[in-house]
Parts: C-alpha cells; structure tokens; sequence
C-alpha cells in the first residue's frame, strides 16, 4: 500500500503554486518616471555628451537605460526598480568601459538619489558614488554623478548631465 502510494504521488503532477505577478502599481514604482524618455544629454556649457533611452519594461515594473556617449565611445545599460521589501530603488549598470555599479536609494526632496559604497582595497580608497537625478522646469532632467574617498566630506564630480527630450 505504501509502495502504491509512492508510485501515486511520484507519478501525479504537482499542484500548481502559482502566485500572481506584481502589478507594479503602488505609487514608489512611479517615483522615477520622470526619467522616462528618448532624451539628448548636454554638459552645462552645451556640448552633447550623449544620448539615453528610458524606458518602462516589465509591465512597468522596471526602467531599462541604454546610454551611448558622444562619438560612440562608451555604450551601458541599466536596470532600475523599486524594490518593496527594502523600501528602495536599485539600480544595476554595467558599459563599455568597463564599469559597473550597483546603487541604492529613493527620493530626496523630489529628486532621486541613489550611492553604492565599496570598501577600500590594496589600490583603491572607499569610496561613495552617488547619482542624483534632478526634474527640472519644461520636462529637462539634470544628472549629477559625484564621487567621494572621504566618506562624503568632499565630493569630485564623475559626469554633469542635462537631459531634453529628442524631437522637441
């Protein structure tokens, strides 16, 4: 009896555990959509710098960024998503060049503000990178990326970018 059970039980398809999929739609996953967008991005004194593609994926649980440089030089892409278990937004980036980052945070007085910490190694202090991205008047992004070795009492810039949107 207990042999014809196994057989039973081993020969039977699972019971389908399937849980339904995030709709993504409580209001922190729409914290970053104001980055959204087919976008050229300028230094302050006007040159191109390049451009960036955002957009929502995922059922609009994630953005994808797909940069590519002024010349072509360096191409990257991220993944960004609200993560609800921690309260934050992540971000994944990975270019050309090669680097790669993996950054944490949310909203900061409207703007977004995410940092990864690397502890220091043989070659390299600690440092904090930190991307700030800043709305601004008629739909224009401002994207600040600082570095600091001194636990953020100093602060280099890394890149200064303003987005417009393309075709405007």
């Amino acid at each position: 009896m207990l042999l014809l059970l196994l057989v039973i039980l081993t020969q039977s398809p699972a019971p389908a555990t399937t849980t339904p999929p995030s709709s993504c739609s409580a209001p922190e996953h729409r914290q970053f959509d104001f980055w959204i967008g087919d976008w050229e991005v300028r230094a302050a004194d006007g040159r191109v710098l390049g451009w960036n593609r955002i957009t929502a994926i995922l059922g609009n649980c994630a953005l994808q960024e797909e940069w590519t440089s002024a010349g072509g030089k360096v191409r990257g892409v991220s993944i960004n998503a609200f993560d609800p278990a921690d309260h934050k937004w992540h971000q994944a980036w990975v270019d050309t060049g090669p680097s790669r980052l993996a950054l944490a945070g949310g909203l900061v007085d409207g703007r977004m503000v995410m940092e990864e910490r690397t502890p220091a190694n043989g070659t390299s202090p600690a440092q904090i990178q930190r991307i700030t991205w800043t709305p601004l008047p008629g739909g224009r992004v401002r994207q600040q990326w600082e570095v600091s070795t001194d636990e953020g009492r100093k602060w280099k810039s890394a890149f200064d970018g303003y987005y417009s949107q393309r075709g405007r």
